[in-house]
């Protein structure tokens, strides 16, 4: 169990565990303007209710594996936003909806050629077999309204392979998050915000902590309405 401020989430029945970046996508995409919103892959809901928390969009919530469906929808029901949140079970490749998003969010699967685990679900959580990047791209253009934004977390390496796709697609990269354990370290995680215009793409870094090993000002800033500790 992982407890927030303003919600809890469970994750025993979930292969993609409530994580560090997974927080940092939550609390960086700009939604406030946003009416609809969509969270391709939403484990365990954590995303969903992170925007929640912040905006008053309707948000509609898909997830592929069966356990972590019945785990987003019963996390969602038991917070106070459960109204405006709906989750569904299924492919996002199949999935309809009789509106468009205007932001569409996701921490997609996204090991490509990468040793796999025994387990069939942790597979499908973080594989690209069950969702490759041609596929979320094309779900996403499907589904966005015409000024519509994505936005989407990925290593380093895998975010530049779907960026070269995006881009082919008229998907450009408007926004783009660099994280870090600390200044020097590899990069962590990318999160790239995508739209319909082309043009300079502004660029920040965030560093989770710094040398003495506490959390940087700039995270505490970040996560300082979802996080118990700050």
């Amino acid at each position: 169990m992982f407890q927030f401020k303003q919600f809890t989430i469970h994750q025993d029945q979930c292969a993609m565990k409530v994580s560090t970046d997974a927080c940092i996508l939550g609390a960086w995409v700009d939604v406030a303007q946003a009416e609809n919103i969509l969270d391709i892959g939403a484990g365990t809901g954590l995303l969903s209710l992170m925007m929640a928390q912040r905006c008053p969009a309707h948000i509609d919530a898909i997830e592929l594996d069966l356990p972590a469906f019945e785990q987003a929808k019963s996390n969602i029901t038991q917070s106070k936003w459960s109204e405006r949140i709906g989750v569904f079970h299924g492919k996002v490749q199949e999935f309809s909806a009789n509106k468009k998003y205007d932001y569409i969010v996701s921490n997609p699967p996204f090991y490509q050629n990468h040793l796999k685990s025994e387990k069939a679900q942790k597979n499908q959580a973080h594989h690209t077999e069950t969702l490759s990047f041609e596929e979320l791209l094309d779900s996403v253009l499907r589904l966005r309204t015409t000024s519509g934004k994505f936005a989407v977390l990925l290593p380093a390496y895998e975010a530049n392979v779907l960026e070269s796709l995006a881009i082919n697609k008229g998907l450009f990269p408007q926004n783009r998050l660099t994280v870090r354990h600390r200044d020097g370290a590899k990069v962590l995680r990318v999160i790239t915000e995508y739209g319909a215009e082309v043009g300079e793409v502004k660029s920040q870094e965030l560093f989770i902590k710094n040398a003495q090993e506490q959390y940087t000002e700039e995270f505490i800033t970040l996560l300082k309405e979802y996080y118990l500790i700050f």
